[in-house]
């Protein structure tokens, strides 16, 4: 019998996904990572999510295992986005926190207890292709649930190795499979926050986990006029127009951010919006290299549709985006990601 390790977070999504994979004649073990617990909030979901997890693998009748990755959490995922953040950037833990631990972590450790696959509850779908035998990712039936956005990093050997049974699934099926089973968390809300602030006050808790004070700067415009003063480059994200402190008569909005001097520039709305985009740090799933030029639709940020664009390499280290129509708000540090119909292609980290 084929062991085969699944990520437990306490939801109905993976709870379900052990279920299904038990019917299936898996030898299933319950995993359940924990990541922060830096905080009282976070303490508290944190033994939730464990204690849901065992609860639900002593229903399925499977061993249910915890994997204390906080300290390898804070260095590769926290401290990144702390980072990202000091550089004016608006990065995405939960892209970071998938490749290098919730597929990377999660895969050696798995081995560790002889399993030969890991499985999530994502909602997406695992192929290969049969002519160059590459695994690539495909949305998920349920439009609405798709997580393709957040899973174009993983590599080869991660997709080889993961297995995503409710990509064919609906949310409200999910749940009746749940309910049947006697799940207590068969109701439970989807979680839509970053795990480790969960009250969404970044600027707060970046203070307070570096025990820094970000110095303010300058409000300037597009030409380098002072328009006023701002209470630190962190506590501002490119697109933003509320809660900046400043009034000059008209709309104001976040265009871009300098870390090096510390300025932050104002401008129109119209100003937000461009038809190319660049884009580092890429990851092909189908191919390991684009040659020439392809005809994709590309996504931007995670909730937004996918849009039409052609994407090229610059250099060997560039891809530059065109859109059909420009797009609002491109902010460096956040995830582009590109498609050809449902399958992704891949992506990579705007600059």
């Amino acid at each position: 019998m084929e062991k085969i390790t699944v990520g437990m977070s306490g939801g109905v999504d993976s709870s379900v996904t052990a279920a299904l994979l038990k019917e299936q004649g898996y030898d299933v073990l319950g995993a359940t990572l924990s990541l922060y617990k830096g905080s009282e909030e976070c303490m508290a979901l944190n033994l939730k999510n464990i204690k849901d997890a065992k609860d639900v693998c002593g229903i399925l009748n499977i061993e249910h295992i915890v994997c204390d990755f906080e300290d390898r959490f804070k260095t590769e995922v926290i401290d990144k986005f702390i980072s990202e953040y000091e550089a004016g950037r608006t990065p995405n833990p939960c892209i970071l926190c998938n490749r290098r631990l919730k597929f990377a972590a999660l895969l050696d450790e798995a081995e560790k207890f002889g399993s030969t696959k890991i499985a999530t509850g994502h909602y997406a779908k695992i192929l290969k292709d049969p002519v160059t035998s590459r695994y690539y990712i495909s949305g998920a039936d349920d439009e609405s649930k798709d997580q393709t956005y957040v899973l174009y990093s993983l590599t080869q050997k991660q997709l080889s190795k993961t297995v995503m049974p409710l990509g064919e699934l609906s949310k409200s099926e999910v749940r009746k499979i749940a309910l049947k089973y006697g799940f207590a968390n068969a109701g439970r809300n989807d979680s839509q926050d970053i795990c480790f602030i969960p009250d969404k006050d970044y600027v707060s808790f970046i203070r307070r986990y570096t025990g820094k004070s970000y110095p303010g700067g300058n409000f300037v415009n597009k030409d380098g006029t002072v328009l006023g003063k701002h209470n630190g480059i962190i506590s501002y994200t490119v697109g933003q127009r509320k809660g900046l402190g400043i009034a000059l008569g008209k709309p104001a909005f976040v265009i871009s951010k300098n870390a090096e001097n510390g300025d932050i520039v104002l401008g129109n709305n119209a100003d937000l919006f461009s038809k190319f985009v660049k884009v580092r740090n890429l990851n092909f799933l189908p191919f390991e290299q684009l040659k020439g030029k392809m005809g994709v639709t590309a996504k931007i940020r995670y909730n937004q549709s996918a849009r039409k664009a052609t994407i090229e390499m610059v250099d060997e280290d560039t891809l530059l985006i065109e859109f059909e129509t420009p797009q609002r708000a491109a902010a460096s540090g956040q995830s582009a990601v590109f498609y050809d119909g449902n399958a992704v292609i891949g992506g990579g980290i705007i600059i």
